[in-house]
């Protein structure tokens, strides 16, 4: 077998099973390796779209993602996939075709691995036939065990020269090891479990706060119990959302997302814990959560992560689960049991009005167009339970984010940390081929939609049950609702209505124009089965106001 082949087999051996990409004459031959080995190719419409989908795809399974693209132009389309996933930690390999070394006038021709540096990946290359096999697991060993998005480039004179050996990978063998072991993450040391424990005896009303690593550390069970020990209100960030769920003192999400009564008691709290979480000004509200004579402590496995975005007064190096195991056993060995920030009211108060949708507002439905908050209690109300909620970026993303509920911590996939427009369906389609057993929910703007279109076809091509909801305010919401109040032309920003239905339609899939409670009907039939394509509502949203996080989130601009 040629190299690319030898390749494609490593990584079915090493585990790979579901690969997405766009497949040109660079990535040709490993794809159809990776395929002949057993794994899943997923072709998306747009490599931007088939990056999303590996990124969510690894994030919902737990796993690695691959992504597999073209030289040149195939990876130039993909790379605001690849920032997010870089900057969001995903165990992502990127597989790109590479123009020769002698082919200096190739038109395909750019720095690939100093434009994968440049967004925060790793680059790697195969090298030669002799070392392929040693490239490849080095990438996935970087991909896996330090959780970092992964370049690896196959240029195309070592894709087709002959493979040496035979491919000596065990069959079967996981990422995880033997071939590519992950090392193990850092443990405080005494002395700091001891000041932790210490700061945590000593506060009245302790707050943690559950960030990405919390969740990446499967730490919602060591959270809980060390929180009922010292008396802590939990919280978490957005990607986080619904690692406390169902716990009578979890006060959902921290920040700009956060209820009313959760920003009260975090900004009354008397000691803040990060526990794999930034802290930065999305989380805590450009440090205005932070009480006056509060102490904040952050407990990360990044060293550089600490105090980064906020002052702190203790920081630890430590995996947040095994750091909250060790806490709780010091203070289970000196006798502290208190009851903390939490009492009877606490817990009623937040049964009362802890979730947005508790919240009383005015219907600004008017017929033609429907509140987004109406909109989206409605199909809180109609959806089932077990579901995923993938949310693009712009001013309706609190809506759905925090008004549908989610049954667990992978119950939200959040693409946000390079805040790119556009990224909301492809989210979706990654998270539905991981999690097929539960309803996937896409919640986009309209602006978002039209970039992101052709990936319909994607998901009606494969028969997702997927239900895209567009919160269609006929503008780009976020831009209207900064720059409208002072008197700025909005004419870059809005636009003539469109008929997504339609649209929609086109590629395959069911539709429903929404501008009322009653237009849901056709949803609730859809719901009933056999959901084998997406369903789309267009839903005609007012745009009379900026949703409630907005101003708050533009104070970062």
């Amino acid at each position: 077998m040629n190299v690319a082949e030898a390749v494609g087999t490593a990584l079915t051996r090493l585990g790979v099973e579901t690969v997405f990409g766009v497949v040109g004459s660079g990535n040709f031959h490993v794809t159809n390796a990776l395929a002949a080995g057993g794994a899943t190719f997923v072709a998306a419409r747009h490599e931007g779209g088939a990056a999303t989908m590996a990124d969510a795809y690894a994030r919902v399974s737990g796993g690695l993602g691959v992504v597999s693209v073209h030289q040149g132009p195939g990876l130039t389309n993909a790379i605001t996939g690849i920032a997010e996933a870089a900057k969001s930690r995903t165990p992502l390999l990127v597989l790109a075709g590479e123009v020769a070394a002698s082919a200096v006038r190739s038109n395909f021709r750019v720095d690939q691995a100093a434009i994968a540096i440049a967004v925060g990946a790793v680059a790697e290359r195969v090298h030669s036939p002799e070392s392929a096999l040693a490239d490849v697991a080095r990438a996935c060993r970087t991909a896996v065990g330090l959780r970092r998005t992964v370049l690896l480039g196959l240029p195309l004179d070592v894709q087709a020269a002959e493979h040496p050996g035979p491919v000596v990978i065990p069959a079967g063998a996981p990422l995880a090891a033997p071939a590519v072991p992950v090392p193990l993450l850092p443990v405080p040391p005494p002395a700091a479990v001891a000041r932790l424990a210490g700061a945590l005896a000593a506060a009245e009303r302790p707050v943690f706060i559950a960030g990405r690593g919390a969740r990446l550390s499967g730490a919602g069970d060591a959270l809980r119990d060390l929180a009922e020990r010292c008396g802590a209100l939990l919280a978490t960030s957005a990607v986080a959302r619904g690692l406390f769920g169902g716990d009578p003192y979890d006060l959902d999400v921290s920040g700009g997302f956060a209820t009313p009564v959760a920003g009260e008691l975090i900004r009354g709290a008397d000691l803040l814990v990060g526990w794999g979480c930034s802290l930065n000004m999305w989380t805590l509200r450009h440090g205005s959560l932070v009480g006056e004579n509060a102490k904040v402590v952050q407990v990360d496995v990044d060293a550089e992560a600490l105090g980064a975005h906020q002052p702190v007064d203790l920081s630890i190096i430590g995996d947040v689960a095994e750091t909250a195991r060790l806490v709780d056993a010091e203070l289970a060995a000196r006798g502290h049991a208190v009851p903390g920030y939490r009492s009877a009211a606490v817990a009623e108060r937040l049964t009362r009005e802890g979730r947005w949708r508790d919240q009383a507002y005015k219907d600004e439905s008017d017929g033609e167009h429907i509140d987004p908050r109406t909109l989206s209690i409605a199909l809180d109300d109609l959806l089932p339970a077990d579901r995923t909620v993938a949310v693009d970026s712009g001013n309706f993303m609190g809506y759905p984010a925090m008004f549908l509920a989610v049954p667990d911590a992978d119950g939200l996939v959040f693409t946000q940390s390079f805040q790119s427009v556009g990224l909301g369906l492809a989210t979706a389609i990654g998270a539905a081929v991981a999690r097929p057993d539960r309803l996937t929910v896409a919640a986009l703007g309209d602006g978002g939609a039209l970039m992101a279109i052709a990936e319909l076809e994607t998901a009606a091509r494969l028969g997702l049950g997927l239900l895209v909801v567009i919160y269609d305010d006929e503008a780009y919401g976020a831009e209207v609702h900064h720059f409208g109040p002072d008197g700025h032309p909005l004419d870059t920003v809005t636009f003539p209505p469109a008929d997504l239905a339609a649209i929609a339609r086109g590629f395959g899939c069911a539709a429903v124009t929404v501008r009322g409670e009653g237009d849901l009907a056709a949803v609730r039939e859809w719901l009933a089965g056999p959901r084998d394509r997406p369903m789309v509502i267009d839903a005609k949203v007012t745009r009379n106001r900026a949703a409630w996080w907005l101003e708050e989130a533009f104070r970062g601009h």
